[in-house]
């Protein structure tokens, strides 16, 4: 399977209008045309895919797993909730890799725990959009 699959969660449709001085100007476009600038370098398909509704981002990890070989994941608020998106993750052979564009363990205490980051194969956080970026590297490079 040459094909990665990028997900992002809630509100992640809204990049480059929801609160700048944390999450920055770049668009969720931005975000997939700097992941697919790295899966096109390796010769991978790129399927992104946006929802705010935690049931079909875990549909759509499922359906990931059987036909993907890895995810880049920003489950965005659900991080901090989902045991659901937690779970789907639990349950697919392939590596996921947790994204988020701002530091979540510098932010509201809230969001310093990560219900996602025990299943995951590595979290990257605050390093803005490029984090996407070293995902698809680490999920590619061999």
């Amino acid at each position: 399977m040459n094909r990665l699959m990028l997900i992002n969660g809630p509100n992640l449709n809204l990049l480059g209008t929801r609160e700048p001085g944390i999450y920055g100007s770049h668009t969720l476009q931005d975000v997939v045309a700097e992941v697919k600038h790295v899966t096109d370098d390796f010769g991978y398909d790129l399927e992104d895919y946006q929802s705010n509704h935690e049931g079909a981002m875990v549909d759509k990890i499922q359906e990931a797993g059987r036909t993907c070989s890895g995810i880049i994941l920003n489950a965005a608020a659900y991080t901090h909730t989902s045991i659901a998106i937690r779970d789907a993750i639990a349950s697919i052979p392939v590596p996921v890799i947790e994204v988020h564009i701002s530091n979540i363990h510098t932010r509201e205490e809230f969001r310093h725990h990560s219900m996602l980051a025990s299943v995951c194969k590595a979290q990257i956080v605050g390093l803005g959009i490029k984090g996407y970026r070293y995902a698809a590297l680490a999920l590619l490079e061999k």
